[in-house]
């Protein structure tokens, strides 16, 4: 009994071979490659393929990136202001800053931008609200003298309710007191 499994055993990796060593029943042509052009949505560029050959891509390319608002080299990704304790004036490092996103709102007159106003923890939770509404403010007044529309902004105040920096400590309260811009879609 132990002799006839051998057999079959034989048997079979006898035709397992022998259909592994024949080769091809039929050629397959290769499957085509698409033609992209440049810019296109993916980064990686194909290029043409010989037959028989295998396509090379270029991954070092870059991708288009699709908005200046999240371009990390454009002042447009910058959002935020920051201010003095107890000030709410735009101060003249940002300025610039300001400047460009009330450029970008007036070539977009679709585009539409919330500001929220956020102080550190120190003051009563009124006097925060109030002062974090101030600082937006002055950042949607500055924004409307450069030629924007005011139905493209709106202006809030979240007091000390979202810091940037956890701490109780001069370090932390310079970060928590800002104003920050958003783009519709990002609130």
């Amino acid at each position: 009994m132990h002799t006839g499994r051998i057999a079959c055993l034989g048997l079979v990796l006898s035709a397992m071979l022998a259909a592994c060593s024949g080769g091809p029943v039929s050629e397959q042509s290769p499957a085509g490659v698409e033609d992209r052009q440049p810019g296109a949505q993916s980064g990686a560029q194909a290029q043409p393929v010989k037959p028989g050959g295998v396509a090379r891509v270029d991954l070092t390319a870059k991708p288009a990136t699709k908005s200046p608002l999240t371009d990390p080299g454009s002042i447009l990704s910058r959002r935020s202001i920051y201010y003095d304790l107890d000030a709410y004036d735009v101060k003249s490092q940002y300025k610039d800053l300001v400047a460009a996103h009330a450029k970008y709102l007036r070539d977009n007159p679709k585009s539409k931008m919330l500001i929220q106003g956020n102080t550190d923890e120190r003051g009563s939770r009124e006097y925060n609200v109030s002062l974090g509404q101030r600082r937006s403010e002055s950042v949607k007044k500055m924004l409307q003298l450069l030629g924007v529309k005011e139905e493209q902004i709106e202006s809030v105040s979240l007091g000390e309710e979202k810091p940037k920096a956890e701490g109780h400590d001069e370090p932390a309260w310079s970060q928590n007191r800002r104003s920050d811009i958003l783009y519709q879609g990002e609130y």
